[in-house]
């Protein structure tokens, strides 16, 4: 049966209908099998696979496997879904449902691309275990090429993310009265938190890509037992061992969990990728910017064990991450689907991409910083 293109109104249509429908982590099903349901009506063939992936193919199957990859998870809160001019409120609309609506439906305009495209819509993102990342990269067979769906705006490419180790402090100490000169569970947490943070290194920040930074996620307890999370981002190349080797000196007698733990990622401006990206950029009008971001994402996740040519794009302002009024731009949406496709286009077009990949994430020439909006990105 022959398939109409997929238009422009149909693929707002198609966001729209993914934003509406609530995914916050660990309750993705209904969103996943609509996505499955919307990229077979396409002419994909998608699937929802065992841990609740959204997973869609197409392509002649004769060349390089390219895959696009997004989360379908939010986190919580409510944001009304609505149209104003030409916004769309609504959790999810930027991150990351907006990148991956986006993929979709660049992937449904490209069902003849002389290779194989596999469109996935993970769960769990927004968690530490990333769990839909973590199937992938333990099931599936190396691509060629990834496309990882985040919100960089649709001028922007995001070539690298810092790393992140996330950590659990316990401790516990005798009951005794509060005026007991003893140190209690709730004193040794403070103290702990102090020296985690003189262990990240000298003047740690979150703005610098190339320096640590770390944040107090949460601290509760009493004199009896206390509990402290605490979260490190990571540069290229630091050194995570004798970070954990400062921080055992200084426990206390507690105890110190590891709860995530995933390495930074940089790819060189001459990936494959990145090329790709830069080259459907400017033919849709924009100037092409690479930029490096201090928070992760599932690029590093996937970074781990897949060396192939790699880049994070999606339409959509990160400023808006996890805020109460999320929104894309319907315009920019459009064009980041314009990007995408031509993209594709030039995979398909030139022979930069081969089987078995060209290159992977390396060392890259210096690219503006774009900082993790307050509560924003994994």
């Amino acid at each position: 049966m022959t398939r109409r293109p997929l238009t422009d109104e149909a693929a707002v249509d198609l966001l729209h209908r993914l934003v509406a429908i609530p995914s916050v982590s660990g309750h993705e099903a209904q969103a996943a099998d609509f996505l499955a349901e919307t990229m077979t009506g396409l002419g994909l063939d998608a699937t929802v696979d065992e841990v609740g992936n959204a997973v869609g193919r197409t392509g002649t199957g004769d060349g390089p496997t390219v895959v696009l990859l997004s989360h379908v998870d939010t986190v919580p809160g409510d944001v009304e879904v609505r149209r104003t001019g030409d916004a769309l409120f609504g959790r999810g609309s930027v991150d990351a449902k907006g990148p991956l609506a986006a993929m979709v439906s660049a992937a449904a305009r490209a069902r003849d691309f002389p290779g194989t495209l596999v469109v996935a819509g993970v769960v769990e993102e927004e968690t530490p275990g990333s769990r839909g990342a973590m199937h992938v990269r333990r099931t599936w067979r190396q691509p060629d090429a990834l496309i990882v769906g985040e919100p960089s705006g649709w001028q922007n490419i995001v070539v690298g993310y810092k790393g992140k180790l996330d950590l659990r402090y316990r401790v516990s100490r005798p009951a005794t009265h509060p005026s007991n000169p003893a140190e209690k569970a709730s004193e040794a947490a403070a103290a702990f938190w102090h020296d985690a943070l003189a262990a990240a290194g000298p003047d740690p920040s979150h703005a610098v890509f190339d320096r640590p930074g770390v944040t107090l996620v949460s601290i509760s307890g009493d004199l009896e037992d206390a509990v402290l999370e605490l979260s490190y981002r990571t540069p290229p190349g630091f050194d995570e061992e004798a970070l954990r080797t400062r921080l055992t000196a200084a426990l206390r007698g507690g105890d110190l969990d590891t709860l995530n733990s995933v390495s930074a990622v940089r790819s060189p401006r001459r990936d494959p990728v990145v090329r790709a990206l830069s080259a459907a950029i400017r033919r849709t009008g924009g100037a092409p910017t690479p930029v490096l971001k201090t928070a992760t994402s599932d690029m590093n996740t996937l970074a781990e064990v897949w060396p192939v040519p790699m880049a994070t794009y999606g339409p959509g302002d990160s400023d808006l991450d996890h805020s109460d009024h999320e929104h894309i731009l319907l315009a920019d949406y459009l064009r980041g689907i314009d990007v995408l496709g031509g993209a594709l286009a030039e995979f398909a077009e030139s022979s930069a991409l081969t089987r078995s990949g060209s290159g992977g994430a390396a060392a890259a020439r210096p690219a503006p910083v774009l900082t993790a909006h307050p509560g924003g990105p994994t």
